[in-house]
């Protein structure tokens, strides 16, 4: 079975000494999370993830989940007795308002323990992933009504909660929606329509599932300005907030999946169920989209999260496993053979991986702080800064960190040669479960799309025009610096190199719509790599600082992190000219070919 430890270390290290943990200590929440009682939150989430969530990963894959002839649902063995752990334990709560029942600390700190929790078990972890977006719409959107009889047993865990979007003939294109809601004149609507590829639709943990569902009420306009959004439990409160009578929705088949087969995939059909609607008629993307931003910075951890524990099993059997002998000399001369992490190939496989992780994990931590920000903050600059860099970095940590998360599960697998291609020992379902991670919550390449037709506009650019800065100032602030300038130099050429292929879009994509779509996703990676090349040039300064000051015992670990700095520099950072040469060749060879030539 594979290994999983939590990378409590170096979570730490970012919150600690690259965010400036205590800093933020006169903000909500924040005070009751002082660097001790983080420390000891995240060393026993560590703990709950590898003891209660691991072993059920393998177990998960080969049952999955069991539909009877009733509709409903039975996860595997072992995920309803896990689930009550978790619910006890409060981990689903641990961000959520005080005033519903929640614990009321930062997001910041819910997104590291929704790190350990996807690497131990991705499919388990969505369960509840999924109900904290659902709370996140109901709480910026629901009536005071709707917020005081679902969200304290959502935020409990004893109910849980769904989104529901896709239909079969409507992906992303929602304003293709056929799923109709009728005024029943008590203030309820009859919701009628079937979605597909709903996440946790049907289950055994909970004792109710709350549905916000996507629908046009009759007379509505076409196309996405006529969706307004619903609530739609599976049971129906009852007069004391119970859950009450079965409502007219149910799991009509489950999906065969190439993964996550732990987690209940559903089609949900909707026979007039009762619904009630969430905030305005005709405004339900708006509210919607509150859910989504959560569920896609969420998306962006599961790729970390499974490149992470790929990482740290590549390195254990890259660590044991003989074969052949040193390039430069053997190395174990008592041994038939040297371990391949002597090869400088296995080398560039583990390290790549490694450099991804932990630049990513110190972006997405750093992007959830500025989350919090955007929240708690009384300072009305830095509440707009922060909700600026969410938006700007939603896409990026999206699609980048997936898609860079499904070929480091790869590169994992490669390590492990023929063994990597056999079930027992856990690399090919990584692969598998990494996969979905850049297709749901929207593909990357709609991710690419709203990255560089909405986010670069938006508010007349002042996202990007902040991110410049900021990354120009800190490369200027240290040019002088001999220690930094590996780290230094390279990133200003990414971030060169970022400039110009957002001049590029500003003067050739306006008048030529099929130049941004064809840059997209170069651009979307780009972005990436210098936004990555960013947080290592933060962590190097950091680590230099400390081991100058004695580094407290952690000189190994420090020292660790500027090598693998300078190999994220060195090896990763010098794409951004390739990205660069590709959208600068613009959208005609691309587009050239008739459909039919195909």
């Amino acid at each position: 079975m594979p290994v999983y430890q939590a990378p409590v270390q170096d979570t730490l290290f970012v919150l600690n000494d690259v965010l400036g943990w205590q800093r933020h200590d006169n903000l909500s929440g924040f005070s009751d999370a002082a660097p001790d009682v983080v420390e000891a939150i995240l060393n026993e989430a560590g703990r709950f993830a590898s003891d209660v969530f691991l072993p059920l990963n393998q177990v998960g894959d080969r049952e999955g989940c069991r539909r009877a002839e009733d509709g409903s649902v039975a996860t595997p063995t072992g995920f309803r007795e896990a689930y009550g752990r978790f619910r006890e334990a409060g981990w689903g709560s641990l961000s959520a308002d005080s005033a519903y029942g929640g614990q009321g600390l930062p997001h910041t700190l819910a997104a590291a323990v929704n790190e350990f929790l996807s690497s131990a078990n991705m499919a388990f972890a969505m369960y509840p992933g999924l109900t904290r977006g659902a709370i996140a719409a109901i709480e910026s959107h629901g009536s005071p009504e709707q917020k005081a009889l679902y969200l304290p047993k959502m935020v409990d865990g004893v109910w849980t909660g769904t989104m529901n979007l896709t239909e079969p003939h409507a992906g992303t294109d929602l304003g293709l929606l056929r799923t109709k809601a009728v005024p029943q004149g008590d203030g309820t609507y009859a919701i009628t329509g079937q979605k597909i590829f709903i996440s946790a639709g049907e289950h055994d943990l909970s004792e109710n599932i709350v549905h916000l569902v996507l629908a046009r009420i009759e007379g509505a306009p076409e196309g996405v300005k006529g969706i307004s959004l619903f609530i739609v439990p599976k049971f129906v409160p009852d007069a004391a907030g119970n859950a009450g009578a079965r409502n007219a929705v149910s799991c009509g088949s489950l999906e065969e999946k190439m993964g996550i087969h732990g987690n209940a995939t559903c089609v949900m059909n909707y026979d007039g169920a009762t619904g009630w609607l969430i905030g305005e008629a005709d405004k339900g993307l708006r509210a919607m989209f509150t859910m989504m931003n959560e569920a896609r910075l969420g998306v962006g951890v599961q790729g970390l999260a499974i490149s992470e524990i790929a990482y740290q099993n590549a390195v254990a059997y890259a660590r044991d496993r003989l074969q052949g002998r040193a390039l430069s000399g053997t190395k174990h001369g008592t041994k038939a053979a040297d371990p391949i992490i002597v090869h400088p190939d296995v080398r560039r496989m583990l390290m790549t991986i490694r450099a991804i992780n932990e630049a990513g994990r110190a972006l997405i931590l750093w992007t959830a702080l500025q989350g919090d920000l955007s929240h708690r903050s009384p300072d009305d600059k830095a509440r707009e800064g922060g909700d600026d860099w969410m938006g700007l970095l939603t896409p990026v940590i999206k699609g980048v960190l997936t898609d860079k998360g499904f070929e480091n599960a790869v590169l994992a697998q490669q390590v492990y040669g023929g063994h990597g291609y056999v079930a027992e020992w856990g690399m090919e379902q990584f692969v598998r479960d990494a996969r979905i991670a850049q297709i749901y919550e929207g593909a990357n390449g709609i991710q690419a799309l709203d990255l560089v037709g909405r986010k670069l506009a938006l508010n007349n650019g002042r996202a990007i025009q902040a991110f410049f800065k900021e990354v120009g100032a800190f490369c200027e602030e240290h040019r002088a610096d001999e220690a930094m300038a590996p780290f230094t130099k390279t990133l200003k050429k990414g971030l060169n190199d970022l400039q110009a292929a957002t001049l590029w879009l500003m003067g050739n994509a306006m008048g030529k719509p099929d130049n941004a779509g064809a840059a997209s996703n170069d651009y979307m990676h780009l972005f990436g790599l210098v936004a990555l090349g960013y947080m290592w040039g933060r962590m190097a300064k950091i680590a230099q600082a400390k081991l100058a000051a004695g580094a407290n015992g952690d000189t190994s670990f420090l020292e660790n992190k500027l090598v693998t700095a300078r190999f994220f520099m060195e090896r990763l950072m010098p794409e951004t000219s390739a990205h660069l040469a590709r959208i600068s060749t613009g959208a005609d060879t691309m587009m050239a070919l008739d459909a039919d030539a195909f």
